[in-house]
């Protein structure tokens, strides 16, 4: 399943990657399958446990709290001739001008304190006054090409001078100790990348609201191993996304799930730090929320098929979130069988599993925040379901037709 908010990436743009087609619906054709899926490695282990705007409350077990300085846990207490790893932020994107000021103010003090020395923004097409607002802060501004948020990415960090490289979206307002607390996941060199968590900007929309108890719901489970980086505030190693080749920019959505399972084939572990966390605007307008969750089914379809293994689940999502979407459009196509006499009872059956599939989060948003507008959690997620699966259908339908194409040219050749 799609992040909720996976896709709202602060780099928009109407073009593809490399060596892409326009299909009909708007879509691009994806990549072919370029690298082996490793089997999901992880440990279950107690996250922090975290308040409605990122907040943490209590720790258990290993992650308890400790009085060792960051930096020391990084670099080894008696390892003093190591020195900490530099840091060069990236942060891609379009038409933010309403964000990135927020968004630079909160990073820019960190070049005094933090192993973060340098800090590139790479304006991905902007037509608005972004490129005049990143100019009076002290950034390298780069220009993107408009090719979408991958592909920005990948400008970023082959632009960057240092050994790791931090990836936040420009809506997204980094918290104190964001940085910090990514940093000693990297002490161990089997960790290619670490991940942090959500704050929320705007408290005062509930569809806000709604999606982002959901991400910090989700976070509260997730083990300090993970399968599954999100790239609004992630952490890895250049010489890693170098190794990789980055991005690929042949996919509009879902970059970050691909690029996380081809990290994950060349052998290093992903981790997940719940107490780094960055505030974020989270969609207010329904409508484009779904449509970018439609967008997240089409090329969630192309990701599974390339990378197979991971469609039952991940670190982020269950079965349950997987089977919803395609659960939606079973009970779209059985909708004529209520004109069947007993046969109506598919349909039926169908919509009753689709909503009690929503039960189990939507009480525990209920039981956790108390407030009982998260009911309006299940509604939504109901919706939701539906338009990942419109999406995961022509996602289907494009993937068959590619195949079909790329079966009859290799016939012709033949």
């Amino acid at each position: 399943m799609p992040h909720p908010n996976s896709g709202a990436s602060s780099s928009r743009s109407k073009a593809g990657g490399r060596n892409h087609r326009t299909i009909g619906t708007g879509f691009h054709d994806p990549p072919k399958r370029r690298h082996p899926v490793p089997q999901p490695s992880g440990i279950s282990m107690h996250l922090p446990f975290l308040d409605a705007d990122g907040g943490t409350t209590r720790r258990f077990g290993c992650c308890a709290s400790s009085k060792t300085d960051w930096r020391s846990r990084l670099i080894g207490i008696n390892s003093p001739r190591m020195e900490t790893p530099t840091v060069t932020l990236v942060i891609p994107g379009r038409n933010c001008e309403a964000t990135i000021a927020q968004c630079l103010e909160a990073i820019v003090p960190m070049l005094d304190h933090t192993p973060l020395r340098e800090i590139i923004f790479v304006d991905d097409g902007s037509t608005d006054r972004t490129p005049d607002i990143v100019a009076d802060f002290p950034v390298r501004c780069i220009p993107g090409g408009g090719r979408g948020p991958g592909a920005a990415r990948n400008v970023g960090w082959r632009e960057a001078r240092h050994p790791l490289v931090w990836f936040v979206d420009s809506d997204c307002v980094a918290q104190p100790g964001a940085l910090e607390r990514l940093l000693p996941q990297m002490a161990d060199p089997k960790v290619g990348g670490v991940s942090g968590s959500y704050g929320i900007m705007n408290p005062q929309s509930l569809l806000a609201c709604l999606i982002h108890e959901e991400i910090i719901q989700r976070h509260r489970s997730m083990p300090l191993r993970v399968n599954f980086l999100a790239t609004f505030n992630v952490l890895y190693r250049r010489d890693i996304l170098q190794r990789v080749d980055g991005f690929d920019e042949r996919y509009l959505k879902a970059q970050d799930a691909e690029l996380s399972f081809r990290v994950m084939a060349e052998g290093y572990d992903l981790a997940f730090e719940g107490e780094s966390r960055v505030r974020h605007y989270h969609p207010t307008r329904l409508f484009s929320y779904l449509r970018t969750q439609r967008h997240q089914g089409y090329w969630r379809v192309w990701l599974h098929m390339s990378h197979r293994g991971h469609a039952t689940g991940d670190s982020y999502s269950s079965i349950v979130d997987h089977a919803q979407p395609p659960l939606a459009m079973l009970f779209v196509a059985s909708v004529p069988l209520t004109l069947i006499g007993r046969l109506a009872v598919v349909p039926a059956a169908l919509l009753l599993l689709l909503l009690l599939a929503q039960l189990p989060l939507t009480m525990k948003l209920m039981l956790r925040r108390r407030q009982p507008r998260y009911a309006f959690f299940a509604p939504m997620s109901l919706i939701r379901a539906f338009w990942r699966g419109f999406g995961m259908t022509q996602g289907l339908l494009a993937y068959l037709l590619s195949r079909a194409e790329q079966d009859t040219q290799s016939g012709e050749e033949n």
